[in-house]
């Protein structure tokens, strides 16, 4: 046991050693923490809570403008715009606008449209009140059969808007249209028909939507962005620690401290057990560390504080074994490194790619087909997937079991890995 803590100690020194790679140890993943959350707060923000100006250019100056108007003027975070420096605006100024990036959308309505829907609606109607007519129907009072070419409402957007925003508009206006039309073919059918009064029929909504969060044992609660970077980025800060491991193995290799460890009288499990004692509180103090960033900073800055409430236990166990998966990965990449070149770049750029197949940056539902198998391999798939489980699902122990197991395979896997690579190299 004794021997144990000395190995232990003996890590402690060495990372003492170097402050500057210390401090970044936890600097780093502390602004990233911070940073990301901060941009995807606002990114949500921007779409759901700002106010979105949109240029409106009327050519038809009839019933469907209108009626767009004054359905783009009541929805919430909508500014119609009709006007630059107090004069209209036309269809091509619209368009440069837009093109320019001044504004990110433009809607067009042309000429005739209020006209032409109109005659549609009427022709329409009248055909399908003759249908249900008691007396035998007239054939030269019939109206005969007419196709109408649809008209285009031009919707100009901003080069730089993302696919998914124009999606979302472009479908948030279609049925804004739609809902025009419904009311216009409504209003016909009770000129048409002869009634005094409206009957009241399209008065309220029937149906409507309610968001339910499916949780176990709490629905309702919506998750924030803060529930899901908070995290996805511990367990990159965690999985950040092979780096520093790596570098310090290679170091001991290079330095010839390697070859006097394993000439006195200490076993080589003794020599990776101070290792991992050492990594292990490194990585928990790194969880801790972002946890409190989470709960204290986070208000302070105008973001959701994270509270994990009871969660706490069962989070540090996540953490625990995720970090433990970090340090195998670390020892087989600083075991099989000649270089501080090979290990230090190595390291970094699969921690980065673990993590974008783990789900931390892109969530793994929107990946390919192909990409989604692939990271079910990735232990950060299997470290956030926990953590998930037991802060947005309201999981337990029994929840976890299977991530927690694949991570602790992950574990020694990657160490006997490591074990025997260094076995072979030494009898060659």
């Amino acid at each position: 046991m004794r021997k144990l803590i000395v190995s232990a100690y003996k890590e402690v020194l060495l990372l003492l050693r170097d402050w500057g790679g210390l401090a970044i140890l936890f600097f780093m993943p502390s602004v990233l923490i911070i940073t990301i959350t901060l941009i995807q707060e606002s990114t949500f923000k921007a779409v759901g809570e700002s106010t979105l100006p949109i240029i409106l250019v009327d050519q038809d100056a009839g019933e469907i403008g209108q009626l767009v108007a004054k359905n783009l003027a009541e929805a919430p975070h909508v500014q119609l715009v009709t006007e630059v420096d107090g004069q209209p605006i036309d269809a091509e100024r619209a368009r440069e606008l837009v093109s320019d990036g001044e504004y990110q959308i433009a809607l067009v309505i042309p000429k005739g449209i209020s006209s032409e829907l109109n005659e549609k609606v009427n022709h329409n109607v009248n055909h399908i009140l003759g249908e249900f007519a008691v007396t035998e129907p007239d054939s030269a009072a019939q109206p005969k059969e007419k196709t109408w070419k649809a008209k285009e409402i031009n919707i100009y957007f901003d080069p730089a808007a993302g696919h998914t925003f124009r999606n979302s508009v472009k479908n948030n206006i279609e049925r804004m249209l739609s809902k025009v039309e419904v009311q216009k073919i409504y209003e016909v059918f009770v000129n048409e028909m002869g009634l005094n009064e409206d009957p009241g029929l399209l008065n309220g909504e029937i149906i409507t939507f309610k968001e339910t969060i499916a949780q176990k044992g709490n629905d309702g609660i919506i998750p924030n962005a803060v529930q899901h970077n908070v995290p996805a980025w511990i367990l990159f800060g965690i999985f950040f620690i092979v780096v520093p491991l790596g570098i310090n193995l290679v170091k001991e290799k290079n330095l010839g401290t390697y070859i006097r460890l394993r000439t006195s009288p200490v076993s080589y499990a003794i020599i990776l057990g101070g290792k991992i004692i050492t990594y292990t509180v490194i990585c928990l103090i790194q969880f801790m560390l972002m946890l409190l960033i989470a709960k204290y900073i986070f208000p302070l800055i105008g973001l959701i504080e994270f509270d994990p409430g009871t969660q706490l236990p069962l989070m540090v166990l996540i953490a625990f074994v995720s970090g433990l998966a970090a340090i195998g990965l670390g020892i087989l990449i600083g075991t099989v490194a000649e270089t501080q070149e090979q290990s230090a770049p190595f390291g970094a750029i699969f921690v980065i790619i673990l993590a974008a197949l783990g789900g931390v940056w892109v969530p793994t539902f929107i990946m390919p087909e192909l990409m989604q198998k692939v990271s079910a391999f990735s232990p950060m798939n299997w470290g956030i997937s926990a953590f998930y489980d037991v802060i947005l699902r309201n999981g337990t122990a029994i929840d976890i079991a299977q991530p927690l197991a694949y991570l602790l395979a992950f574990f020694a896997t990657t160490l006997l890995a490591a074990i025997y690579y260094d076995k072979r190299n030494r009898t060659t």
